[in-house]
């Protein structure tokens, strides 16, 4: 059984010292258990949520992985090392400072239809992949062209208040070297970690990341406004 990564909202649970956070990551061994192992916080830039949320636009985040909701220790860092024509490219370091990998993404008709993921392990090799199939985004696009219908669904469909309501496709398969080592899935926002030598925090950094840029409904968990 894989391994599993969540990403789960705390609804801006308020924290000591320094504000809210968002986010917590839980980690199922897939035996049936799961524990928190990391609270997830955007990392200001000095001139704070304004100069963040401008950065962002061109694909920057910055984000810090804590392991419990007090601020007492890093489990990993998320840093932007570029971002500009529809390429971003992020390291991930550990507590140390120490670099867990690379997580660089091309936005989709930059480099490609779709747009594609790819993450490199310290020391590892490239595992890329492309987010949907190229099968349901056909299917998406023509759907699309019936907004007020889905208007129509969002409101009788509770879209409104928190109900499902229908997405581009969003999962993600990543492949290496003819095998699967990490999937994300948009069913609790999960990253799947099929290769053991994964360092859970670069797939727990990945967990964070993904979400951050699916904003079709709704703003993405790291770009509120105080």
């Amino acid at each position: 059984m894989p391994s599993t990564l969540s990403l789960r909202s705390l609804g801006k649970l308020r924290t000591a010292p320094g504000g809210d956070m968002d986010c917590r990551i839980d980690f199922s061994d897939g035996q049936g258990g799961s524990r928190p192992v990391a609270h997830v916080e955007r990392e200001l830039p000095p001139g704070g949520v304004p100069v963040y949320l401008a950065a962002r636009k061109s694909g920057a985040r910055s984000f810090v992985l804590w392991a419990d909701e007090h601020r007492q220790a890093r489990v990993a860092t998320l840093v932007t090392v570029s971002a500009s024509g529809g390429r971003a490219q992020f390291q991930v370091l550990g507590a140390q400072g120490e670099q867990l990998g690379v997580i660089t993404r091309d936005k989709a008709f930059s480099r490609g239809l779709r747009t594609r993921w790819t993450v490199t392990p310290a020391g590892g090799t490239d595992a890329v992949g492309y987010k949907g199939r190229l099968f349901w985004w056909c299917v998406w696009w023509p759907f699309t062209l019936f907004l007020p219908i889905m208007l129509v669904a969002l409101v009788f469909g509770g879209g409104g208040g928190g109900g499902d309501f229908p997405r581009g496709p969003r999962r993600i398969k990543w492949r290496s070297g003819g095998k699967v080592p990490l999937e994300f899935t948009s069913s609790g926002n999960t990253v799947r970690l099929y290769a053991p030598e994964l360092d859970w925090r670069l797939g727990a950094a990945l967990t964070a990341l993904v979400p951050s840029f699916d904003s079709w409904i709704g703003p993405p968990w790291d770009a509120r406004n105080d």
